[in-house]
């Protein structure tokens, strides 16, 4: 009719739409939010594991770079005037456990070093026993998830993010950092860094990146954090930044030095002191924002989710053929398990 405004017809809910993912309007204030505050406070409580493996030359400041990334001791330097001449023959794995606590948040960190990898003449298999060392942390959790009457929280030693220090040579990768990565980003998420990058010019940083990324999409090795693995338009958004920065320029330090009346962390040189904290000098920043402040989660939900998952799924394989086979067809129940 003339006159009267023309209402709006209702918008119209798709066919091909799922009910379930329509948003229903709330009559009142339900409290649903409040679950955010309750993880929070079981987080609290319980606290959280953080299992972190370093990997590269000796000499390349892997130790430093940890103590940084957490402002504390985590990483225990061997001392002694002979330590230089003390270069293990093979790859020896150590651990250092310590739990550090911020604003009522425990996190229980587990540091893994590799003393002697890629220090020999013939470094053939160097990755060998790092390889090792991460399936077993994977069967040591798998052991204990198959259990009838299992611990109600598993004890997580799997490694969750491993740094691999690049040494910083300008020119380009070398085939045991194409074959370690390319071996090892298969069952690991793999964060490679350019280590002491202030032996390099910001032009010889620049030029030695985009050699990086080419060689590793040549290679095809997938390094943290993985395209495919990205959730949503957001995330992938996110994640293309960081992977245009990969690897990362990094300079670590532990010790404070005075800067314009505040106490910064840096490398003190005849020109002057190196700001590690300061995204003008190095890229540390980006570094500490992936593993501890943006990724950190992500980093332990990819180790479970993806490649935990697909160690898991190889292993029960194995031992359904096992089982299977016309040789141990009449294996007991609890032969299999043991094989397990």
């Amino acid at each position: 009719m003339e006159g009267q405004p023309v209402q709006p017809a209702p918008e119209e809910t798709p066919r091909d739409a799922n009910p379930a993912n329509v948003g229903l309007e709330l009559f009142g204030y339900v409290g649903i939010e409040a679950v955010l505050d309750q993880m929070r406070i079981k987080t609290m409580k319980t606290g959280f594991e953080f299992n972190l493996m370093v990997v590269g030359q000796s000499g390349l400041g892997k130790s430093t770079m940890v103590n940084t990334l957490f402002k504390s001791k985590v990483s225990r330097k061997p001392t002694g005037p002979s330590y230089e001449e003390r270069i293990p023959k093979t790859v020896q794995l150590q651990s250092v456990t310590h739990v550090i606590e911020e604003k009522g948040v425990k996190m229980k960190l587990t540091v893994t070093d590799t003393p002697g990898f890629g220090d020999q003449i013939n470094n053939e298999n160097c990755w060998d026993p790092i390889i090792k060392y991460i399936n077993e942390q994977y069967e040591k959790y798998l052991r204990e998830e198959i259990l009838i009457s299992r611990k109600r929280k598993i004890p997580d030693t799997r490694v969750h993010s491993c740094v691999y220090f690049v040494p910083p040579t300008g020119h380009w990768l070398r085939p045991l950092d194409l074959e370690f990565m390319r071996r090892l980003s298969k069952i690991v998420n793999v964060v490679p860094v350019i280590a002491k990058a202030d032996t390099l010019t910001l032009e010889e940083r620049a030029e030695f990146k985009k050699r990086i990324q080419k060689d590793l999409k040549a290679h095809g090795i997938s390094v943290y954090p993985q395209e495919d693995f990205d959730d949503n338009s957001d995330d992938r958004i996110l994640n293309n930044k960081i992977r245009d920065k990969i690897p990362f320029a990094v300079v670590g330090a532990d010790k404070e030095h005075q800067v314009n009346g505040k106490r910064v962390l840096g490398r003190k040189t005849k020109w002057g002191i190196i700001e590690v904290e300061n995204p003008a000098h190095c890229e540390f920043p980006l570094l500490r924002d992936l593993l501890i402040r943006s990724h950190l989660q992500d980093l332990k939900d990819i180790t479970h989710n993806v490649h935990y998952e697909s160690y898991r799924v190889q292993r029960l394989n194995e031992s359904n053929r096992l089982a299977l086979s016309p040789i141990n067809g009449l294996l007991g129940k609890d032969e299999v398990e043991s094989d397990l």
